[in-house]
This record gives structure tokens, sequence and C-alpha cells, in this order.
């Protein structure tokens, strides 16, 4: 499944809440994200406008293998295409 273009930061924050993601720090434009299911899981997305298409890859790829699913399922889960 194709990555979405021209997401932003802000949007890709308000995407990973659905996952149970939730904000707990921000250094300059780098918010760090936490979830605690299954296990606890870290993450950082910078808030550009629109996110670089190899860091949104690295990201989802990221949070699809600690929920155990493929990329495009995560993307379909997500963002609903």
């Amino acid at each position: 499944m194709k990555l979405p273009r021209n997401l932003t930061g802000a949007q890709l924050i308000t995407a990973l809440q659905q996952l149970g993601y939730q904000a707990t720090r921000q250094a300059g434009s780098h918010v760090r994200l936490t979830c605690n299911h299954p296990k606890e899981h870290h993450i950082t997305v910078p808030l550009h406008d629109p996110l670089r298409i190899g860091t949104l890859a690295s990201i989802l790829a990221d949070v699809a293998t600690h929920h155990d699913m493929t990329k495009d399922r995560l993307i379909q889960k997500m963002f609903g295409k």
C-alpha cells in the first residue's frame, strides 16, 4: 500500500493516538510518543510539514513491528485507505 503524501507530524501523532500512543515529552520540534500495549514502546515524531517519506516509512515500520502487523495493514487501519 502506498504511503500517504503531504502528511504533517501533527497529523501522524493524531493517527498514532488511535493505536494507544500518547505524547510523553517534547524537545523542540520533536515529540516522543509512548505506547504501553502490549509492552512499552517509544517513538519520536518530528513536527515537520510535511514529513519526509523516508522518515514516515521508518516510523510506520517500527510501529507495525511493535503491533505485530504488516505496514500495509497499519496504513489501512490508521488512514482508512
